[in-house]
């Protein structure tokens, strides 16, 4: 894995991360997209973008808009090979440098100004802020997918959101710093988040756009993807107990017994 050079000067307020896999067409918008929103909300931010070993145009599509829009403030981490969707984010959660993460996706479903009324809910008494799709615009299948993964995962852990796999959240980077997240693959999002509200993260849900996809092909709805994410749901079922409590005693400063993190 490369990871492109660290900004200079202060911390940025915000790091946005975007996950990307063959996403030629759109990835340019996307970047410059989410950059104006940024830029919109506080001129301390980055954009940090995942290529998961693409093997279209989208590496040399980010590395011209690195060159010729740096105001843009674009980081590239590349995976020589395709890892996976939680194998993307989990890169670009480590080497985003902000106070705060927003994901999003680069296939330009969300209307990414909608995350200007996410800030003020990030506020003393909540730790993330999580979209759910309003009207998700995707294919009847993928629905259905989408239906029974909320079930499947709400049934089994308690609740957990009502759209897990929504590719707009917001949160503290406390969080990801706190959790575990094992999963690579497309169980990332719902083992985030149940660890999550198992380590008594506050989280708050607001509703979001969703838009059709106008390029490029998702991959999430493919037998091997459906089959590992099972199995990846399957195993946390397994070890959420044993996780959980590892992190608790990683995240606990043993002379006051205080967690290190907020909660």
């Amino acid at each position: 894995m490369a990871i492109s050079p660290t900004l200079a000067g202060p911390r940025p307020l915000i790091s946005a991360v975007i996950p990307a896999y063959n996403e030629a067409e759109l990835i340019e918008d996307a970047v410059l997209r989410v950059a104006a929103v940024l830029e919109a909300l506080t001129p301390a931010y980055e954009v940090v973008v995942t290529n998961d070993g693409s093997t279209d145009r989208t590496g040399e599509i980010l590395a011209r808009v690195q060159l010729e829009r740096p105001s843009a403030h674009l980081r590239v981490v590349t995976h020589e090979h395709n890892q996976g969707y939680g194998a993307a984010l989990a890169s670009g959660f480590d080497a985003a440098q902000g106070v705060l993460i927003f994901m999003t996706d680069g296939d330009e479903q969300f209307e990414v100004a909608e995350l200007a009324g996410f800030v003020p809910d990030l506020n003393d008494a909540t730790d993330l802020v999580i979209g759910w799709r309003r009207r998700r615009a995707d294919p009847p299948l993928r629905l259905l997918n989408a239906w029974l993964w909320n079930q499947l995962v709400n049934t089994l852990f308690g609740y957990t959101a009502r759209d897990v796999d929504c590719a707009f959240k917001l949160f503290r980077r406390e969080v990801w710093e706190s959790v575990t997240v094992r999963s690579r693959g497309a169980t990332f999002s719902a083992e985030l988040l149940v660890k999550a509200r198992r380590l008594r993260f506050h989280v708050k849900e607001r509703a979001v756009s969703h838009r059709p996809r106008q390029a490029g092909q998702a991959t999430g709805a493919k037998p091997r993807v459906v089959a590992r994410a099972i199995r990846d749901l399957l195993r946390l079922r397994k070890t959420l107990d044993r996780d959980v409590a590892l992190d608790r005693q990683t995240f606990v400063d043993p002379p006051t017994g205080q967690l290190n993190c907020r909660r």
